[in-house]
């Protein structure tokens, strides 16, 4: 199982490879290791589908773009006391086939059968076919 989420405040998938290594230090969070870290509100339910086996699919600027491998989720308390999840990926970001998403608030499960395929197993390996993807997805085409 998947998970995909909104990237607020982002614009591109470059920007969002820019401070993907600062987020941990936000909320004082240190795994020990070379991870990006997000931190949501809400344990999933389907935790142990995910942890190791699923990715977060992140939607920027309308558009899924890429995917970033789930290493696990780890409880974790916030500034005001209040429990929350660490989402705890691998570094890398995996970019995607672009496709089309409607905002939505916070995150919500994708089914693998669902989500985007990654570049290059779909077909669409260089930089200008990716702007075609993007175009033919908009038409509901792939």
């Amino acid at each position: 199982m998947h998970m995909i989420k909104l990237c607020v405040g982002v614009a591109t998938l470059e920007e969002l490879e820019s401070y993907r290594n600062e987020r941990a230090h936000w909320w004082g969070a240190d795994y020990g290791e070379d991870v990006h870290v997000h931190r949501t509100r809400t344990m999933p339910k389907r935790k142990d589908e995910m942890e190791g086996q699923g990715s977060i699919y992140w939607v920027i600027s309308g558009v899924v773009r890429c995917r970033q491998p789930i290493l696990r989720l780890a409880e974790a308390v916030d500034e005001q006391g209040l429990k929350c999840c660490d989402i705890i990926m691998a570094p890398d970001m995996v970019r995607t086939i672009p496709r089309p998403k409607s905002p939505f608030q916070g995150w919500r499960y994708l089914d693998p059968k669902d989500a985007p395929a990654d570049i290059g197993k779909g077909g669409f390996e260089e930089e200008g076919s990716l702007e075609l993807a993007e175009e033919l997805a908009k038409l509901g085409l792939i």
